[in-house]
């Protein structure tokens, strides 16, 4: 436990797999947050910090996306990838104060940040875990940006992917409704209590399933090494640039995208059961193999779970694709909030 856990935990947090699951009511939390403005601690997610003269040109180099024209007040996301091309991580990219900040799971974080330090080499760059240096938070809901701008003392961010910043704390844009807000430990507490008069504090699983509604894949420890990025729909949500240099497993993305091979794709679908990151999919055909995974799941708030599923797209076409087994609960997809080519 921590300064910051146990002030949560005072506040009524129950702890769960590294993460706040709930303030005590979490089918109450779950349907607030269909309608109402929510907050809730994003722990479960940790920050990579990389500095030096070089730690542009270096990470530049590693991921799926252009860092070149990134500027102090502006994120990106972006994959890292394997050699064959597979998703290792998906994360957000921002530059603060000349550095920058790499936000992806706490659950990926310390193998992530190992194994890209082995390829610094004789460059310029040092990559530390910068999880202790920002409180992370969630803020979701019409009033979002008003209780962003609150805690700034200035305009929330407008637009997908811009920051705003004050002395003690910034936040990024995630959307019309859902902020990321990064706040001094010495000053969490206090924005704690701000927000929580406006905002009713929400487990992790809340969050989940915002981001699952939102479209949006975070790969996982079961997920790793399985998606090439447009199976999970990187390229549409502006995780992938076409027109910068190489990086490992470039010539897997440019080839299936140029090609047209993605024979799988992420949807959102409902199931009547519980799901988890990593389950299998069946459908009755190919009969002799699995249609898809399960990138992300979350309880929904009428029940069930909500999901984020990579799957055939012949299989998911013919309309009987099954949780698990060929038997097992049937997924009932949902148009995705963003267009699908």
């Amino acid at each position: 436990m921590t300064a910051w856990t146990d002030f949560l935990a005072s506040r009524g947090a129950r702890f769960e797999h590294g993460g706040v699951a709930d303030f005590g009511d979490p089918k109450a939390e779950l349907a607030a947050a269909a309608s109402a403005d929510v907050l809730t601690d994003l722990s479960h997610f940790g920050l990579i910090g990389f500095s030096g003269e070089d730690a542009e040109t270096f990470l530049h180099g590693q991921i799926t996306n252009d860092l070149r024209a990134l500027t102090d007040g502006k994120a990106i996301f972006a994959g890292y990838l394997s050699a064959k091309g597979r998703m290792l991580a998906n994360f957000l990219v921002m530059r603060r104060a000349g550095e920058l900040l790499v936000m992806l799971p706490e659950s990926l974080r310390e193998g992530i940040q190992k194994r890209l330090s082995m390829f610094v080499l004789r460059s310029q760059v040092k990559a530390r875990d910068a999880g202790g240096e920002w409180v992370r938070l969630g803020v979701n809901g019409p009033a979002a940006a008003a209780r962003v701008a609150e805690v700034l003392g200035r305009d929330a961010p407008v637009g997908i992917m811009s920051m705003a910043q004050s002395a003690a704390a910034f936040a990024l844009c995630l959307g019309d409704a859902r902020y990321d807000l990064f706040v001094a430990p010495d000053r969490a507490a206090a924005v704690w209590e701000q927000l929580a008069t406006r905002a009713r504090p929400v487990g992790a699983p809340v969050w989940d399933w915002l981001m699952v509604r939102a479209g949006v894949p975070v790969v996982l420890p079961p997920t790793q090494d399985h998606f090439v990025p447009q199976m999970a729909n990187m390229e549409i949500l502006g995780g992938i640039s076409f027109n910068k240099g190489c990086y490992p497993g470039q010539e897997i993305v440019a080839r299936s995208q140029y090609l047209g091979k993605v024979k799988r794709r992420l949807y959102l679908a409902h199931v009547d059961a519980e799901a988890r990151p990593g389950d299998e999919l069946f459908a009755p055909e190919p009969a002799d193999q699995a249609a898809g995974l399960i990138a992300n799941a979350a309880p929904a708030p009428g029940g069930g779970w909500d999901v984020l599923a990579v799957a055939l797209s012949p299989s998911v076409e013919a309309g009987d694709i099954r949780l698990k087994s060929r038997d097992g609960a049937r997924l009932s997809f949902a148009p995705l909030p963003y267009p699908v080519a």
